[in-house]
């Protein structure tokens, strides 16, 4: 009786991970709502440069790390969601929408913490190379080894990125 009144409350212990669920969803609505904000300033900027005529030094630059900053949020907003989605599937529920939807079956699916896992950690690392690319925007290449270094860094992701290619379609 005292064991399964124990193994009753532990199992349902495991609704307390509703809490990360929600403020997972919470924090990934709250990254894409700043990313569009920060799109919106870009387009602004953008648009009163080119209602005033004036061509600031870097205005490119300052363009392409804006869109590329909101991107990157983006995608970590995406990573919330996948593990929002996750957690909810392991822990509480198959989420029936989802298994009802083509496209839901497949890319919010998880039947484990290793699939979690996986698609968590191929979205932070397009995070980190889309982070990297925003960096470099910014850095100024003085020596012919510094542009060595530029290159083997770009050859080194590009490496990697094709590795977990083909670690994804085992």
């Amino acid at each position: 009786m005292l064991e399964k009144l124990f193994e009753g409350m532990i199992w349902r212990s495991r609704f307390i991970v509703i809490l990360a669920v929600i403020f997972g969803l919470i924090g990934a609505f709250v990254l894409f709502i700043v990313a569009s904000m920060d799109i919106w300033g870009v387009a602004v900027y953008t648009f009163n440069t080119i209602i005033t005529g004036a061509h600031p030094e870097k205005f490119h630059e300052d363009i392409v790390a804006g869109i590329i900053g909101a991107v990157d949020l983006y995608l970590i907003a995406v990573v919330m969601f996948i593990f929002s989605f996750g957690i909810y599937e392991l822990f509480i529920s198959e989420i029936d929408e989802a298994s009802n939807e083509k496209a839901g079956s497949k890319i919010l699916a998880i039947h484990s913490l290793d699939q979690l896992k996986d698609k968590i950690a191929k979205v932070i690392v397009m995070v980190l190379v889309v982070n990297f690319f925003q960096r470099v925007l910014h850095t100024e290449f003085i020596t012919a080894l510094e542009m060595l270094y530029f290159a083997l860094s770009i050859a080194a992701l590009a490496v990697g990125l094709y590795f977990l290619g083909k670690v994804g379609k085992k």
